[in-house]
């Protein structure tokens, strides 16, 4: 088994100022999903699209701008009401203490959700069109945060054989008992393998919400496949316990189902092309 090296979560000190490895990390993720936009104006139907809806190379950045907002707000929001809300019912301004850590993905997804609507609203595109397009650009800025994850050595797997080969000892739980590196596997599955899936999937033009639905889809398998390997939160192992499932599980079950059903939904709709309909 392998020990986990103690990595200072301080990238770099200027006096009182503290760059962290977690904060660089988002850094990453904002620069990749700018570098993948731009290189996604090229597929269809947004390199075709002409008139008031046009695609432009200002668009990604101000959809990141966008987004960047939807996705803290939305990730705040998400982890104190799926995680914690007795807690911060009790300690209401704690929920702006966002530098003391907790955010939810799920959350965080219903925030860019909103955000990219107000986006296509302000901009008279299409909504279906706009999630389309940022869909395939999510992954990698994911795969990106779970790397800060495993610098901050937290969300630590469930107890594995010693005899695993990447089994791996973290302190910061509490015990040398060897775990599963259950950021590594996410970092492997909702990153790293459902950008390649999803980017090629996204490369041949789509029904209108059927990148999305895809999203859905592969983040809610490959996350939910991940949970039983990922410890469960402290004060939430009473649900594993009691349904056999985590919390993390429970909220992939509604992503898989509307996945689905909004694949299935795109399929009856007409391929939209050339200008945008108003």
């Amino acid at each position: 088994m392998l020990m986990y090296p103690k990595i200072d979560p301080v990238a770099l000190q200027l006096g009182p100022l503290a760059v962290h490895w977690y904060g660089l990390t988002y850094l990453a993720a904002f620069g990749l999903f700018l570098w993948l936009a731009h290189r996604r104006l090229a597929h269809q139907p947004f390199a075709s699209v002409s008139g008031p809806g046009a695609w432009s190379r200002r668009d990604p950045e101000d959809m990141l701008f966008y987004g960047v907002v939807g996705v803290i707000a939305g990730g705040r929001i998400g982890y104190c009401l799926f995680y914690k809300p007795g807690y911060y019912a009790a300690h209401p301004l704690e929920v702006f203490a966002i530098w003391q850590g907790g955010m939810s993905f799920h959350g965080g997804m219903l925030g860019v959700i909103a955000s990219q609507w107000l986006y296509a609203r302000l901009r008279a595109k299409p909504f279906w069109q706009v999630m389309d397009f940022v869909a395939p650009c999510v992954p990698l800025g994911l795969a990106s945060g779970r790397v800060g994850n495993f610098i901050n050595g937290e969300l630590w797997g469930r107890a594995a054989d010693a005899s695993l080969p990447w089994a791996m000892v973290f302190p910061q739980s509490g015990s040398m008992v060897p775990r599963h590196p259950s950021q590594v596997y996410q970092f492997l599955g909702e990153g790293l393998l459902l950008f390649v899936l999803l980017w090629l999937y996204a490369r041949r033009e789509r029904r209108p919400a059927q990148v999305s639905a895809m999203f859905l889809v592969g983040y809610g398998f490959f996350r939910f496949v991940a949970e039983w390997f990922r410890e469960p939160d402290a004060h939430l192992v009473w649900l594993q316990q009691s349904t056999g499932l985590s919390m993390g599980q429970w909220l992939c079950v509604p992503m898989l189902v509307a996945g689905v059903a909004l694949w299935l939904w795109g399929q009856r709709q007409p391929r939209v092309t050339g200008a945008a309909p108003a």
